[in-house]
């Protein structure tokens, strides 16, 4: 028998796994140099190494005053010269000190710094230290964030404003990043229209293709618009075959068991069908293959499912794809703020928010339902065959791990 007892199901990790394989198995994506301010969310094909120290030179803490430890024994100090960040300094005179400013070099035979706070200024401008020092205080050593050839950031890092604003302070002023993703997404469904249009008897909108075309935008893909296929087996087809360059084709609907799973129908015919059916709730009819050698995911029709497995088993193939090693989202314990009386026979993720200190979910976990997702802030995951009390712990995922 299976995991749980459901023969057919994978499993959640065994299905991730296989996933990332068939994401680290594909062509490396190409390289490309581009600017700094063209980065965010591309991922460093080329590791990011320290052509400087940094800082450069041993710099103040504080706005105050620099001096040689061993020339200061309780009396005052004559102030010798005056040091603006942004200019050179002069060798400090022997006995005396330097008025000196926030980020400003230290001048040669400077080892401290007093903050300006804890000195008194004489009539005849020498400066009385108040207190006791200590050598070196207040002083930002030269190399004491990174040295010359240190490597600063590693290849597969994704860009994000803290790795630019990090690059920017190496005066990297173009990286070597690997090319987008280029996603092609497709709707499928009789039932489907796009917002704007008037609804006829029997049809909705088509929110699963505005969610996920704004995600992957946020995940940095390049995004090919699909448009909605109807239910129909030569038309899906001829669909997957008229999708030129994509590197993945995502697919929503058209893969639950039935007259209706054209897209399976598809890849058994002209591919290979790799994953099918998940122990996971909601999104069990989960699809992956190939479709004339290109990948296609199939993510279930409705709202909820799709929004679950694109953020835990599509983000990270794709980010794999892009070349990012760690694709796992943060995640941590949290005592329940709810019950969970009957045990599963698959996992299930639901859509749950954080209430002083405890996870509470929405009190409609219906795979249809969206608003549930917009309501939370997160997922819970509830493991196969496990109940809960109020009190117990659960692993919460937060949806900023998931969405960027």
């Amino acid at each position: 028998m299976s995991c749980c007892d459901q023969p057919g199901l994978m499993p959640v990790e065994a299905a991730l796994e296989r996933l990332l394989e068939q994401a680290s198995a594909g062509a490396a994506l190409e390289i490309e140099s581009v600017e700094l301010a063209e980065a965010d969310g591309r991922v460093l094909a080329e590791p990011l190494i320290s052509s400087l120290d940094l800082p450069p030179w041993a710099n103040s803490a504080m706005d105050g005053y620099a001096l040689a430890f061993a020339d200061w024994q309780g009396t005052a100090l004559q102030v010798s010269q005056r040091i603006q960040a942004g200019t050179a300094p002069t060798t400090l005179q022997p006995g005396t000190c330097a008025r000196i400013f926030t980020g400003a070099p230290l001048p040669a035979g400077a080892d401290t710094v007093e903050m300006q706070e804890n000195v008194e200024l004489a009539a005849d401008g020498s400066v009385q230290f108040k207190h006791a020092m200590r050598l070196g205080q207040n002083v930002r050593g030269q190399g004491q964030e990174t040295r010359v050839g240190d490597t600063v950031l590693p290849a597969g890092t994704q860009l994000g404003p803290i790795e630019l604003g990090l690059a920017a302070s190496l005066g990297a002023a173009r990286l070597m990043v690997r090319r987008r993703v280029r996603v092609a997404v497709l709707s499928t469904g009789d039932e489907l229209v796009e917002p704007g249009t008037p609804l006829a008897a029997g049809q909705i909108y088509n929110s699963n293709r505005r969610l996920l075309m704004s995600w992957l935008q946020r995940l940095g893909c390049e995004v090919i618009d699909g448009g909605i296929l109807a239910d129909d087996l030569e038309l899906t087809r001829a669909a997957l075959g008229a999708l030129k360059g994509a590197d993945l084709i995502l697919s929503t609907g058209g893969v639950s068991v039935g007259e209706a799973d054209f897209l399976g129908e598809a890849l058994r015919e002209e591919g290979e069908l790799t994953l099918w059916k998940l122990a996971i709730k909601p999104g069990k009819p989960l699809t992956f293959g190939h479709f004339r050698g290109v990948p296609v995911l199939g993510l279930p029709g409705n709202p909820a499912s799709t929004l679950v497995t694109f953020g835990l088993l599509a983000r990270p193939y794709l980010l794999r794809r892009m070349g990012v090693e760690n694709v796992a989202p943060l995640g941590f314990e949290v005592p329940a703020g709810f019950t969970w009386s009957k045990a599963g026979k698959r996992r299930e993720y639901l859509r749950a928010r954080m209430e002083h200190g405890r996870v509470v979910i929405y009190p409609n976990q219906s795979s249809g339902v969206l608003r549930s997702a917009a309501w939370a802030d997160g997922l819970a995951e509830v493991l196969e065959n496990t109940t809960l009390a109020e009190g117990d712990s659960v692993r919460f995922i937060p949806l900023s791990e998931l969405l960027g």
